[in-house]
């Protein structure tokens, strides 16, 4: 497994990852297709602090404005955003960080069903 990671390798675990804030059913098979040959600590760490913070409004809406997909554009720079907002305020950067707890236990179950869709596959192997 890797532990360092390009920038495309990112975007690619990046873009995965936001399929599981979609207002659909979620193709847990896809996206842990797609990030299974990575560090799996790292993957998870980009879940939370990158992608979550960024995505997870989509779910808790009444009428989500995205059901099929987040365009990666759109995605990417909200990321660097909320990566650059954290790192020069602090405020911001404690903010985020009890944001971030809060996310991996809101949404606990994505990393579940990813673990679990990893495992089904290499089982099958």
């Amino acid at each position: 497994m890797e532990s360092i990671l390009t920038p495309e390798d990112k975007v690619k675990i990046q873009t995965a990852l936001a399929e599981a804030f979609v207002d659909n059913e979620v193709d847990y098979v896809y996206i842990a297709d797609r990030i299974k040959s990575y560090d799996l600590k790292i993957v998870e760490d980009i879940l939370y602090s990158e992608v979550a913070p960024v995505c997870f409004a989509n779910l808790e809406t009444p009428v989500p404005p995205i059901w099929t997909g987040f365009k990666d554009e759109w995605l990417l720079d909200e990321i660097e955003k909320e990566l650059r907002t954290r790192q020069q305020n602090k405020v911001r950067r404690v903010f985020g960080n009890l944001k971030i707890l809060w996310l991996r236990y809101s949404y606990r179950y994505i990393w579940k069903e990813i673990l679990k869709n990893i495992n089904n596959n290499q089982l099958k192997n």
